[in-house]
């Protein structure tokens, strides 16, 4: 199952409420076309909802907390109330990537279709 979470903002800026949010597959980037870690989201978050980068707006983002939410796959292991750690969840999707991949060298070579039924 793929890795998917909301990250949002909430903050006010000249008497009005915002909560620009993005829902992101993280698996993309973990997998490499990130670099391997997770991006930077506040400038991801501000591009998706039409914030520029020199505006006001995008300086309160910086200054507010991301609150993350509506968790799917092996993230939502890794949430406590609204926040995510990040460095505990890159270190598990990248050991569950490589059992993956060793697992398909194992079925293929060895027929083990599972490491625990091997034993």
């Amino acid at each position: 199952m793929k890795s998917t979470i909301t990250a949002s903002f909430h903050f006010s800026f000249k008497g009005e409420n915002h909560s620009p949010s993005i829902t992101i597959e993280l698996d993309q980037y973990l997998e490499g076309g990130g670099g391997g870690s997770l991006p930077e989201l506040c400038p991801l978050i501000a591009k998706f909802n039409s914030h520029d980068l020199y505006s006001y707006e995008y300086e309160m983002m910086q200054a507010a907390e991301i609150v993350y939410s509506d968790a799917k796959g092996l993230v939502a292991e890794f949430i406590d109330e609204g926040i995510l750690n990040i460095e505990a969840f890159e270190l598990a999707w990248h050991e569950n990537n490589a059992l993956n991949k060793l697992l398909s060298i194992a079925e293929a070579h060895m027929n083990i279709t599972d490491f625990l039924s091997a034993y």
